[in-house]
């Protein structure tokens, strides 16, 4: 029973996924200067997306999504994904992409200094 339960989570975590890309792909489109998408994913499932350019500033809007909804859940409504809500946080790389140290330089100006697992 229990391996019902990994493979069904391994599959709806493999679409997300495969939707999640999606999203990435279309703010990109829309985003000239985007080098990359910032993704948070908040516990609730609900996911704010945008593209940030060389510098770390906005190349769009912010994006909130729920993956097969019609929108964003009740709680995000409430407190916009409250940054206690994140569950993980990082940045989706157009490849080349800049250099580690301009990445991390990046990843703090745009998701903040936090620990890492």
């Amino acid at each position: 029973m229990k391996e019902k339960k990994n493979s069904k989570a391994s599959k709806s975590r493999r679409v997300a996924e495969k939707n999640e890309k999606a999203m990435i792909a279309g703010i990109l489109e829309g985003s000239p200067d985007g080098i990359g998408v910032a993704v948070i994913r908040l516990e609730c499932g609900c996911r704010k997306m945008a593209a940030v350019d060389k510098e770390g500033e906005p190349a769009s809007k912010i994006v909130a999504y729920r993956d097969s909804a019609m929108s964003i859940c009740d709680k995000c409504k409430k407190d916009h994904g409250d940054f206690s809500r994140v569950t993980e946080a990082f940045i989706d790389w157009v490849e080349p992409g800049p250099d580690a140290a301009t990445r991390k330089k990046i990843e703090v100006k745009v998701l903040g200094n936090y620990p890492q697992a």
